[in-house]
């Protein structure tokens, strides 16, 4: 008999359920391998599940952002306050890292108490009975990241599912500014007065807001996946017309693909989107500078994530479209080639995408067209990307190539709406995303 599937909150509270069950019995059978010094500590209830599986296994980013500004208005940090970030995995595992950053901080940023957890229903900032996990960093409670630099804490055992809600929540009693963030998560997070780290019912969160601070990349534990595709772009990778809450930028519909399609590489979606960003220019100015070009971060955001086998580019945009703009196609498939000379170097495959349409969008004008269509005309003709994904021929009106079709714009004549988010994932041919760099292009 044929039953209707459960609710999306349903279901999602089914998971959280299993996974509670779950992580009591896996609790278990590991015992603790690592630390600084590289050598092996035993598990206790102390250390609050601290510790790398003895499994075999891998570390693979499951979720990544780019740390792409300081926060306005932010000299002084959030002293005093707890910051619970909540995150989207896109596989799972049997232990879990972050990482924090302070990349934009002026000074060292303090964090006295983290946490990890599931959370106990989508968007929500209470956590799955069973699931909180304090974090420790060198062995430690407490760390201090300088300013201009990122760690990543110890590991701690925890069942994490694929498709679920993390929550992240740190604590600094101390003044630390700006706040590195990225301002364009399309996912709420939450914020508490006093050290609520380890509040697993979120009573004292009752501040939200549409960023992500501090952390940037969370990593698994796996046996199941073998690598990560890192996709760095701009506004449309970073999905910022994308329904808020609902994980629908096109990487989230390109990870549902890879979790469950026959045949698929399964591996992790690291979202590396800055709206705004361009391939050649970013913000002028001492380091680290707001919205740096691709090329500017593409060894932080690409080469040093966690597991990276093969990249995804979509850039391009913003060189034709923001001052001082980029009229000549060639000096932006030179920077694309820069990119991919790098990913070669460290052995990575790299799938370039064609740049979509935006006739209509507010300033544009024609020849600025003339030169995505010069861009276009070089990607395709090869030479460029181990392989290219054709995001303009999928979106494109083709009763008016210069538009997006009506269905998949958001309104803008720029951004897709959810539905053309999901056909740039449809787009992508999965079996480009397996093997090795080519050796020459």
């Amino acid at each position: 008999m044929n039953r209707p599937p459960l609710p999306r909150g349903a279901a999602y509270a089914v998971l959280a359920a299993l996974a509670a069950v779950v992580i009591l019995v896996s609790t278990a059978i590991f015992i603790g391998v690592g630390g600084q010094d590289g050598q092996a500590t035993t598990s206790t209830r102390d250390n609050h599940g601290t510790a790398e599986p003895a499994a075999s296994g891998e570390w693979i980013g499951s979720w990544a952002t780019s740390p792409s500004a300081a926060e306005p208005n932010t000299s002084r940090g959030y002293a005093g306050q707890s910051i619970r970030n909540v995150v989207h995995t896109s596989i799972g595992g049997t232990g879990a890292r972050i990482q924090l950053s302070n990349l934009y901080g002026a000074q060292p940023l303090a964090v006295t108490h983290a946490s990890l957890a599931l959370a106990a229903s989508p968007g929500s900032p209470a956590a799955a009975p069973g699931s909180m996990r304090r974090l420790t960093f060198g062995g430690q409670p407490t760390v201090t990241i300088p300013a201009g630099r990122s760690l990543l804490s110890d590991p701690v055992r925890l069942l994490v599912p694929a498709a679920a809600d993390l929550l992240v929540t740190t604590y600094s009693p101390t003044p630390s500014g700006p706040v590195t963030f990225h301002p364009h998560a399309r996912q709420l997070s939450f914020m508490a007065r006093g050290d609520r780290t380890e509040d697993a019912q979120g009573i004292g969160f009752t501040a939200k807001g549409p960023y992500w601070r501090y952390l940037t990349a969370v990593d698994v534990w796996t046996q199941e996946s073998h690598g990560a595709v890192v996709a760095i772009g701009d506004s449309i990778t970073d999905g910022v017309t994308s329904t808020l809450g609902a994980n629908r930028r096109w990487t989230d519909f390109l990870a549902a693909r890879l979790r469950t399609e026959a045949g698929a590489p399964r591996y992790g979606v690291l979202n590396e989107g800055i709206s705004g960003n361009r391939v050649l220019l970013g913000n002028s100015g001492p380091a680290p500078v707001n919205n740096p070009s691709g090329i500017d971060r593409f060894d932080r955001d690409v080469l040093s994530r966690t597991g990276a086998r093969v990249v995804v580019m979509e850039l391009g945009i913003n060189d034709i479209l923001r001052r001082p703009q980029q009229k000549d196609p060639q000096q932006i498939v030179s920077g694309l080639r820069q990119l991919v000379t790098r990913a070669h170097a460290r052995g990575m495959r790299v799938v370039g995408s064609t740049l979509m349409p935006f006739d209509g969008h507010k300033g544009a004008v024609p020849s600025q067209e003339a030169t995505r269509q010069g861009v276009n005309a070089l990607i395709r003709a090869g030479g460029v990307f181990d392989d290219v994904v054709d995001f303009d021929l999928a979106l494109r009106d083709p009763e008016n190539p210069g538009q997006l079709l009506p269905a998949y714009d958001s309104g803008d004549h720029l951004h897709p709406s959810d539905a053309g988010y999901a056909a740039m994932a449809r787009a992508v041919n999965l079996e480009t995303l397996k093997g090795q760099a080519a050796t020459a292009l």
